[in-house]
């Protein structure tokens, strides 16, 4: 069987989405608009009044402590859900200078690096955390946005390795991300976590033409589980398994999230039973959405960034 590396030369053949501007994405973000590297430019939003009140707070607390850990990445955290890439990363390339040895700061400046297309420096980071955290007890990471239930579902080791594992995704470095998200998924046993992680094991082990294992990774997929957050990625879930169809997971309406993953999701899924037309013109439409951070509108960009790359090499 074909390995998608090769599929996916097929799959863009069809391609008509623009090529990419100046991918030096550092450049890309002003005060007021963000340049996507296929050369989409959005306005950053005027942030909800409440998330603007808990970005002052949090600078404030900091400013008043600078010492402080947990306030230094409550800061950034808050500056970051603003759209405040920039500050957010100056802010946590501070705090490794004090805290050099503290997994949290890499964490989310890996993060932070991935809003901001700088995947090398985003591995390299969520690679250092993922050193520090070796023979340490995971812990619970709060939520900066609470879900409607107020229970954190996310892990410190888990966010390090899922995050490792989107960077590697988005350079289609399939193998590493595989084992990222393998160490992501036995971090923990809360069924958030599993099926956020084997909505992309399974991605790309069909990725790398390994259908069966891709299948194979669906065990720990249950249809009496309930999930509080991570609905889009049980919702995929279940779709791999067969238990739901494809048109069911068609949803309309505005970028976010939620609905760029499971976007995305459904053009893989189009793109492993061979419509390669209808999931090229998926990621088309997703690229042209507004939530230019969102994990599925990255590797939709990704991949067809990849393509012209592909494109250039031939010629």
């Amino acid at each position: 069987m074909k390995t998608l590396s090769a599929l996916t030369v097929l799959l863009f053949l069809h391609s008509c989405s623009p090529k990419p501007s100046d991918r030096e994405t550092s450049k890309n973000l002003t005060e007021n608009t963000f340049t996507t590297p296929l050369g989409k430019k959005f306005a950053v939003p005027d942030p909800p009044e409440k998330l603007l009140k808990a970005y002052e707070k949090a600078k404030l607390a900091y400013e008043a402590n600078p010492e402080d850990l947990e306030g230094m990445i409550w800061y950034g955290r808050r500056a970051a859900y603003l759209g405040k890439y920039k500050e957010a990363i100056e802010l946590y390339s501070k705090g490794i200078e004090k805290f050099p040895n503290e997994p949290k700061l890499y964490r989310h400046r890996g993060h932070r690096f991935i809003s901001l297309r700088e995947y090398d420096k985003a591995i390299d980071d969520l690679k250092k955390a993922a050193e520090l955290i070796q023979g340490t007890e995971n812990e619970i990471e709060p939520d900066g946005m609470p879900n409607a239930m107020n229970i954190p579902v996310s892990s410190l080791h888990g966010n390090i390795y899922y995050h490792l594992g989107l960077a590697y995704y988005l350079i289609h470095d399939y193998q590493k991300a595989y084992e990222a998200y393998l160490n992501c998924r036995e971090s923990g046993s809360h069924y958030d976590n599993i099926v956020s992680s084997t909505h992309w094991l399974y991605m790309i082990q069909q990725r790398l033409g390994n259908p069966t294992k891709a299948d194979s990774l669906l065990a720990p997929i249950h249809a009496d589980s309930t999930v509080i957050e991570n609905q889009s990625y049980a919702d995929l879930c279940r779709l791999y398994k067969g238990w739901i169809p494809v048109d069911s997971l068609i949803r309309s309406g505005p970028g976010s999230p939620s609905n760029d993953a499971v976007r995305y999701g459904v053009a893989n899924w189009y793109l492993y039973h061979g419509d390669t037309l209808k999931a090229t013109q998926m990621l088309e439409e997703l690229v042209g959405e507004k939530a230019y951070t969102s994990f599925g509108y990255l590797a939709a960009e990704s991949d067809l960034i990849h393509y012209f790359e592909h494109e250039k090499k031939r010629k």
